[in-house]
């Protein structure tokens, strides 16, 4: 098996949070998703942050399309692998 992980890019904070917390509700996601605050290249303003969402996916179940459309109705999206 493969173990995966997804990052979730999301515009801000608040996004990253409701996005954590529809993965398990969504997903059957049972580990606790991780929140990374992302600042930009060169920008030192926080306002400029994206936040990540870190899903891992040890069973590799999650389907990416699915991820990306969660991600998407936040105006975020997965990263590429």
């Amino acid at each position: 098996m493969v173990s995966e992980r997804h990052v979730l890019v999301l515009p801000d904070r608040d996004a990253a949070e409701e996005v954590a917390e529809e993965l398990p509700d969504r997903f059957g996601v049972s580990e606790e998703p991780q929140l990374v605050r992302d600042a930009l290249a060169g920008e030192d303003d926080a306002e400029d942050a994206q936040w990540l969402v870190v899903v891992e996916d040890p069973d590799g179940r999650l389907d990416s399309a699915a991820l990306d459309a969660l991600a998407a109705e936040y105006e975020g999206w997965l990263e590429a692998p």
